[in-house]
């Protein structure tokens, strides 16, 4: 398998199509390498337009969602960021190469050290890999600047939107199957946000996911 022409077919026939078109996220992509951080027994598929299996119900976003989701939120050198889902750890070392810092949070412990051993093997020095339950979010470094949430959820929890500063962007997809919603959520102020709806999509939920009310007749 030829890495870098299936790298350059990834960004030049799924991504940029996809109307990402900032140079700084499809140069990243030619940088930090996908295929180090998917499974052995997927590494053919690296650059494939799918949602890779990473074991304990949990995937990695097809790559042109994780492209899309680098261009909206546009992240700065100076800004922290947290990570809801850390899965195979790819899309934490992507945040990193442009913010100061990045907290990733997964539920799973061998999620957390198979990812820790990736960004540890490659000199990814600006991770904070834990373990815990984020899905309303990580109030131990609140509030941030960033927050990715990779998964998604059914609705949205107030306690995450809290820990976003005035000024910062959340990527999340939110809604049940069989459809969902990608948006960009920005703090305007403390009491306001603004929500750009971005894509319709599919995408699993983080495990423990706040659900709406039920109604039983």
């Amino acid at each position: 398998m030829n890495l870098e022409k299936a790298r350059f077919n990834m960004i030049e026939q799924q991504i940029r199509p996809w109307e990402v078109l900032d140079q700084d996220v499809l140069d990243l992509l030619f940088v930090v390498k996908r295929e180090e951080f998917v499974p052995l027994a997927y590494r053919q598929l690296a650059f494939a337009d799918i949602e890779i299996p990473l074991g304990h119900a949990a995937c990695m976003f097809a790559p042109k969602m994780e492209a899309h989701a680098l261009q909206a939120l546009r992240i700065r050198k100076h800004e922290k960021v947290l990570e809801i889902g850390t899965g195979s750890g790819y899309m934490a070392a992507l945040l990193a190469a442009h913010a100061e810092h990045v907290w990733s949070v997964d539920i799973v412990p061998e999620l957390t050290k198979a990812a820790h051993a990736t960004t540890k093997r490659l000199g990814i020095n600006n991770v904070t890999l834990e373990t815990g339950d984020a899905a309303r979010g990580w109030k131990s470094h609140a509030p941030y600047d960033v927050i990715m949430v990779s998964g998604s959820l059914p609705i949205m929890p107030p306690e995450l939107l809290a820990q976003l500063k005035v000024g910062g962007r959340m990527f999340v997809i939110t809604g049940e199957a069989p459809v969902m919603n990608a948006q960009l959520i920005t703090r305007t102020t403390e009491e306001t946000f603004q929500n750009t709806s971005l894509f319709e999509t599919m995408a699993t939920a983080l495990i423990n996911a706040p659900q709406p009310e039920r109604f039983a007749f």
